[in-house]
């Protein structure tokens, strides 16, 4: 993890990824970000882009070589096959920036995501206002943790983005993306918040997530 002490962006923090010091007698248990290659296939859907352009370079090479030979193929081709290279190296250098900028924290009290590539904002979830924790698991062992709260909690789903659940515009739920270890993870925010509130929070893994 990259060390944002030295950054000027974040000079004002006492401790990296918090507006201040916690109060006395809470604990952070765990700080981390997303990884950058599972954050651009879930939030950026780079698999969908990749195949659309592969696709795309497909076609274009059949057709021109079905015209004027191999050589002709390759030469319509090859243009795509440049436009694609360049339009994933776009989405893998919006991810790693909202990955690099995000910094999830974990305490014996609270959830908090201070996110934001342009603009960094910090959200402060309470366990007493997390109502159910759903983990969505990566068969590389990243996964997505999503925090649903109660409806007047009033979070801005586009000031979460990416880091929320997708598609939930009129209620979001927040949530620590595309992060490695995310079963060890999800039991301690689950573990964290039954102590603070004394009520099982683990819910199912919802379809939304686990189709990501």
């Amino acid at each position: 993890m990259r060390d944002d002490r030295n950054n000027p962006d974040f000079a004002f923090e006492p401790i990296r990824g918090l507006p201040e010091r916690p109060p006395e007698g809470e604990e952070i248990l765990w700080q981390g970000r997303p990884a950058t290659l599972p954050l651009a296939r879930a939030a950026f859907k780079l698999d969908w882009i990749a195949a659309y352009f592969a696709a795309l370079v497909a076609w274009h090479f059949a057709t021109a070589t079905a015209a004027g030979g191999v050589l002709a193929g390759v030469a319509h081709g090859l243009p795509y096959v440049v436009l694609g290279a360049a339009g994933l190296a776009v989405v893998l250098g919006l991810a790693h920036a909202q990955a690099r900028a995000a910094i999830y924290t974990v305490t014996s009290a609270r959830v908090i995501l201070r996110v934001g590539a342009a603009l960094p904002v910090t959200f402060n979830i309470p366990f007493t206002q997390v109502m159910t924790v759903r983990l969505s698991e990566r068969g590389d062992g990243t996964g997505t943790i999503t925090l649903q709260t109660p409806e007047e909690t009033r979070l801005a789903y586009a000031a979460l983005w990416p880091h929320a659940r997708p598609w939930h515009f009129r209620n979001p739920e927040p949530a620590l993306r595309a992060i490695p270890d995310a079963a060890r993870v999800a039991a301690l925010v689950a573990d964290a918040a039954e102590t603070r509130i004394n009520t099982p929070v683990l819910g199912p893994q919802p379809a939304a997530i686990a189709a990501e």
